[in-house]
Formats: structure tokens, C-alpha cells, sequence
């Protein structure tokens, strides 16, 4: 076969073999240079850009790497240093490929999220049934019109509405087709983050760097605004109603707005060919400031790690698919009806907000064994909580588009006062603060139906950088954490409180001191179902009464498929941490209260006569210390100040909180 060969000294042709190993190539190209140092040869598939060295390729055949005959192969090389004169003129001949094993590329050593190993296994073709019109064969065999689709087949996708390839689908219309030789791991990756920042230094080396020079081989090329044609994340599933019903009630209690991460999972999706869905298992919430019309954030949280860790202790590991917000804002002529404010003609998602996602795109990259980095696009997902057009609350979701994330990156854009319009930044040149901004365009229909190309400078919609995510709930719930009851991190200004007493005082309601490994009854389900939140997993791990091997020991309870099996709590009862947790839980016993001497299971030990001489002494300090006139038996003490309150009101006379 023909392969033709472009570098700095002209365009080759060179007669080859599917067989031959890219050393051979490589040595067939040097033998057209005078100074190429072999050690800094790249080859690619691409005039700019997806350059990989020659010499990890050496021992790899031109098949397996996925040339085909009259493919054009672009070379980049350093010169050698010029010898002095002192030293010895030698001729530089190429290294023969040896059978050392070459040090593995950066994309080969990935380890990717299982969703994508699971596509990777797969063919992703779109099975079809036989037609009974057109299809003339027998039941065991296929004609054309039977035969499976690809998975990127664009008659597939408009027919059902598809509007966006997904991340897998993409990649086998971007792979050529071949043997299983031509796989991602034993050839160039077809995938390239975009970059429009000025290269620094400049590959011509020939002017001083950027703000000082700049010229065609170092600066970006200019900027078409278009749809994405793929999206990472086909689909947002949550777990369970009661996931969002529990984040929404800060909301309905403040009317301010609230914002939280989600923790979940990625996993197929059959709605689409080789889809993705992320599937929602809880939301935590950071610390945070809510208003009426907005949120202060307080970045980098500094739980993220944490969270992080505890997430992938899970019995399926977790992580942060995206993060979710309210925007809410009440009709105020109709308290029951919300504001339908992000509708095409308005607004879906506000510039701030675009930028706001494209940076934590940024931050959370997906690996990939299909980029030269090992890292291409990301999978976090945008999630709105809004109003419809009905008056009610749905969710919204969306990502950014890839050149979105780069144009963040570049510091090339900025929101405006207008929500729905992105503004492009002034070019500045400098030094500390340089930032070079290339010709932006965008395409759109004008009033006669024609495609117009307009400069995007000073602003453009920004719906141009936007994709859009469906989402929904499962028919039949099944959450991985099936309690959501206990308190909410950092909603103290909602008198939300996580507290260690309030979790000792539930166990003890439970009956949980009186649980032993092997045992069942209706008191273990409930203690496990109490114990399986993320809510109180998460707060538990801050009280350092769980040690961090416990800890991985109930995190995998908490999220056992099988939670309804009772004997999945044995684990966790026999460990010290839960000795601990019981030792606490037996003290925090309800106390007697009354002058009758009433006592609880605590004082079972206790002889009776003892309990009544206990009794009497109580009642005589308490008539001493009241007076005839004080209503000893109305005294309530407020479990917040501890001031003894004698009305009959419900809050404290002093604190005002509930008592």
C-alpha cells in the first residue's frame, strides 16, 4: 500500500505493507531529513494537534495503528544539535525496532469508569426485527433491511427524536472500521481536547513568546459556534422522588434558594444506542448562603474529599455526578402558583450558570483511552429546580458543550446583565493578564429562512453553548440509601440540627441496644432502615465514634442491595464502633419523669424501693424550692437554653425555640 508522508521538508510517498512495523516508517522518513533528531519524531492523522512520539509506536504495525492505503501521515521532528567542531563527524543511522517492551502511553495505563468498560466490551449495534414486506429470506437469514443499524445510523436518531449522539456512539462512527486489532488501545485516539489558548513557546520558535509575539503556528484558528454533536450523559435518573421531595424542603421552609451535589452512579442507558444515564442516589448539601433570587457558595468546600471517599465506599462506588439548584420565585398574586421564567423565549440557562458549569466541567474531567491526555470532555450534569409553564416544579438538565469548557478555560468569555447572552472579552496583550481572543462566529436562521454567519463579538445566545439532558424517575424506586429522615448538613439557619444526642436517642427508640448478632424482629429492619442514610452516614464519620475500618464496615450495610435481608446488619453489630454507639444509646435511655416514680427498661435493676424513696425525695425539693404558689408539675426545661419555663405557651421564654 501507498502511504504518503508530509513534514517540513515536503511531501513523500513511501511503498509499504499492512505488515510493517512503524520503526521501518520511521526509518523510510528519516532517510529524507538531514538533521531530524530520531528521539523527538512524531507522527499524526492531523495537520495540528493528536501528536504521538514514533518510537512508542516502533514494534506496532502500520495496520494496527489504522493506516489504510493513500492515508496521509503529518511529521513533526526537532533538529540535532549542531557538533563541535572539535568532535568527530558521524552519520546518524536509524535504530532497528527492538523486541524490548516500550513503555506504555498515556491513555493505554486509564482506568476508565465501568460504564465505559461495559461499552467498550460491546458491539452497540441496533438489532431489527425482520420486515414482512421486503424481507424475502428465511428465519436464519439477514438482508438489508433487517440487518443491524450502528449505533450513530442518523435515520435511527430522527426517527425517535435522538438529538444527540451519545459519548460511545460517537466514537465507533470516529474509529475506522476493521479487525479487533484496530482497537483504541493498539492505535492513535481519536478524540482531542480543544485548546484555544496561545501556544507558549511557539513550535516555530522563530519570535519571542506570547504577549510579546504571536504568529499563525502558535495562535488559535478562529471560532464557529455550532451543536455538539454528541453529549457525555444521555440521561438523568433520580434514585427516588423522596430524594428531591427532602431537598425542596428547605425551600418550601425559607423561600430561599438552595444548591446541592449530587451523588450517584453512571450506568447504561437503553433509550439510546450505547447510552449513558447518571442515576442520583442522594444530594449533599455544602455550605452555602440562600437568597430569594440567589445562592453564595463557599468554594472549594472543603469536605469535597471527604465526600469524595465516603461516596466510593459504597457497596456500588459512588461519586459526584453533577450538582442541582433551586430557582424558584412565587407568583406573588397567587402564593400557590411559581413563575414560569426559563422558557425559550427568555432563557434556560443563565450565562453565569453556563460559566459556573463549564468551570466544574473543567474540574472533573472523564478518563479516557481514547484521548493522548487520558482525559476528554466531562460527565457532570446541571440540574434546575424551576417552574413550568403550569405553575408547578420540574427539573431541568443540561451540560455545556466542549467549546464552552475551552472557552472558559481561555479566559475568552464573561457573563452580561442579560441572562440569556454571553459576552466575549476584549483581547488584552498585557503581561501578567495576556489573553488573546481569536474570531468568534455563530450561524443562525434570519427571517427568510437562510443560514447566516455572524461575528459572535460582543455577544452571542448562549444557547449556543449549551446540551441538553433528558431526565425523570424510575417506574419502580429502588434508592440505594432507603431512609431520608435524618437531618441535613449545614441547614442550621432552618433549625435543622445534626447532633449525636438525636442520633443515641433514635437507636435507643429503635430498640437497638437490645439487638444481638443472629437475631430478628421487626426492630432490626428499622433500625437498618434508619441506618441507611446518606444524611447520617456523612455525619456519623465527622462524631469520631466510628473508626475509619468500621466506618468502610457501614457505608457497605447502609448500601447493601439487600437490605431487607436482616441478618445484613450481623456485620456491623459485631464491631467495636457499634459498642460504642449502644454504650451511648443505653445512657440517653428517656429519664423518669413525675413525682409517681415511673420508671423506664433502664431502671429494671433497680429495687422498688429504692426508685420510691428517690421519687419522694424529688417531690419534697421540688414543693421546697416552688412555694405553695409555683406550678411545680407545669415546669418545662428548654432543651436548647435550659431555662425552666411555668407558662403554657409551645416556645421558650427566653430563646423563643420550640420546647
Amino acid at each position: 500500500m501507498l502511504i504518503r508522508v508530509r513534514s517540513k521538508d515536503g511531501n513523500f510517498r513511501f511503498d509499504c505493507s499492512p505488515n510493517e512495523t512503524v520503526g521501518l516508517l520511521v526509518a523510510k522518513i528519516l532517510e529524507t531529513t538531514t538533521d531530524a533528531d530520531p528521539t523527538t519524531l512524531t507522527i499524526s492523522n492531523q495537520p495540528r494537534g493528536n501528536e504521538t512520539l514514533a518510537s512508542g509506536l516502533a514494534n506496532e504495525t502500520l495496520a494496527s495503528i489504522g493506516l489504510k492505503h493513500g492515508d496521509l501521515v503529518f511529521v513533526t521532528y526537532q533538529s540535532q544539535a549542531a557538533p563541535s567542531s572539535s568532535a568527530p563527524k558521524s552519520t546518524t543511522e536509524p535504530a532497528a525496532p527492538s523486541n524490548v517492551d516500550q513503555p506504555k502511553r498515556i491513555w493505554e495505563t486509564v482506568v476508565e469508569d465501568p460504564v465505559d468498560q461495559y461499552w467498550r466490551s460491546q458491539d452497540g449495534k441496533i438489532p431489527r426485527s425482520r420486515d414482512t414486506r421486503f424481507c424475502k429470506h428465511g428465519a436464519n437469514a439477514m438482508c438489508d433491511y433487517c440487518m443491524p443499524l450502528e449505533p450513530y445510523d442518523p435515520a435511527y436518531h430522527t426517527e425517535h427524536n435522538i438529538k444527540h449522539l451519545s459519548y460511545h456512539a460517537y466514537l465507533q462512527k470516529l474509529q475506522p472500521k476493521g479487525s479487533k486489532a484496530t482497537s483504541t488501545t493498539s492505535m492513535l485516539p481519536p478524540l482531542n481536547q480543544l485548546n484555544y489558548k496561545v501556544k507558549v513557546p511557539c513550535p516555530s520558535g522563530g519570535h519571542p513568546n506570547w504577549p510579546a509575539g504571536i504568529c499563525t503556528a502558535c495562535q488559535p484558528s478562529a471560532i464557529t459556534l455550532q451543536s455538539q454533536p454528541f453529549r457525555m450523559v444521555d440521561h438523568l435518573e433520580i434514585a427516588s422522588p423522596d430524594i428531591v421531595e427532602r431537598f425542596l424542603q428547605s425551600w418550601r421552609n425559607s423561600a430561599k434558594q438552595r444548591f446541592g451535589w449530587m451523588i450517584g452512579r453512571y450506568e447504561p442507558y437503553d433509550k439510546v444506542p450505547m447510552g449513558v444515564k447518571a442515576v442520583v442516589e442522594a444530594i449533599y448539601e455544602p455550605p452555602q448562603e440562600g437568597f430569594e433570587d440567589g445562592i453564595q457558595l463557599h468554594l472549594p468546600w472543603e469536605e469535597e474529599q471527604r465526600i469524595r471517599e465516603l461516596a466510593k465506599l459504597a457497596s456500588t462506588p459512588l461519586s459526584i455526578v453533577g450538582y442541582i439548584f433551586t430557582d424558584i420565585v412565587v407568583d406573588p398574586e397567587d402564593r400557590t402558583v411559581n413563575i414560569y421564567k426559563r422558557h425559550p423565549q427568555s432563557f434556560f440557562l443563565a450565562g453565569l450558570e453556563a460559566l459556573f458549569a463549564a468551570t466544574v466541567q473543567n474540574a472533573n474531567p472523564t478518563p479516557s483511552r481514547s484521548s493522548p491526555t487520558g482525559q476528554f470532555a466531562s460527565r457532570i450534569v446541571t440540574a434546575v429546580l424551576t417552574g413550568t409553564e403550569d405553575g408547578n416544579i420540574d427539573i431541568s438538565a443540561y451540560q455545556v458543550s466542549e467549546q464552552a469548557c475551552a472557552m472558559v478555560d481561555a479566559d475568552m468569555i464573561e457573563a452580561s446583565v442579560d441572562p440569556g447572552i454571553i459576552r466575549v472579552k476584549e483581547e488584552d496583550r498585557r503581561v501578567g493578564s495576556a489573553r488573546y481572543v481569536p474570531d468568534v462566529f455563530f450561524r443562525y436562521k434570519n427571517e427568510y429562512g437562510l443560514e447566516v454567519k455572524k461575528s459572535a463579538k460582543p455577544c452571542f445566545p448562549v444557547e449556543y453553548l449549551l446540551v441538553n439532558v433528558s431526565h425523570g424517575f424510575p417506574q419502580t424506586p429502588s434508592p440505594m440509601f432507603r431512609s431520608t429522615v435524618f437531618a441535613i448538613e449545614n441547614r442550621k439557619d432552618l433549625y435543622e440540627l445534626q447532633s449525636t444526642e438525636n442520633v443515641v436517642k433514635e437507636l435507643s427508640r429503635l430498640g437497638a441496644p437490645d439487638l444481638t448478632a443472629g437475631s430478628f424482629s421487626d426492630r432490626r429492619s428499622a433500625v437498618v432502615r434508619y441506618l441507611s442514610d446518606w444524611h447520617l452516614i456523612a455525619f456519623l464519620e465527622t462524631t469520631q465514634l466510628i473508626s475509619q475500618e468500621d466506618m468502610k464496615v457501614l457505608v457497605k450495610m447502609a448500601s447493601a442491595p439487600d437490605l431487607d435481608d436482616p441478618s445484613v446488619l450481623d456485620s456491623f453489630i459485631k464491631t467495636e464502633s457499634w459498642e460504642t454507639l449502644m454504650t451511648f444509646a443505653r445512657e440517653s435511655a428517656p429519664a423518669r419523669s413525675g413525682p409517681t416514680g415511673s420508671h423506664t427498661a433502664m431502671d429494671e435493676d433497680i429495687p422498688p424501693e429504692i426508685l420510691e424513696q428517690i421519687a419522694r425525695e424529688e417531690e419534697a425539693a421540688r414543693a421546697a424550692a416552688g412555694g405553695a404558689d409555683s406550678p411545680v408539675g407545669n415546669i418545662r426545661i428548654c432543651p436548647h437554653c435550659t431555662f425552666e419555663n411555668s407558662h403554657g405557651g409551645g416556645d421558650c421564654e427566653v430563646c423563643g425555640l420550640p420546647l
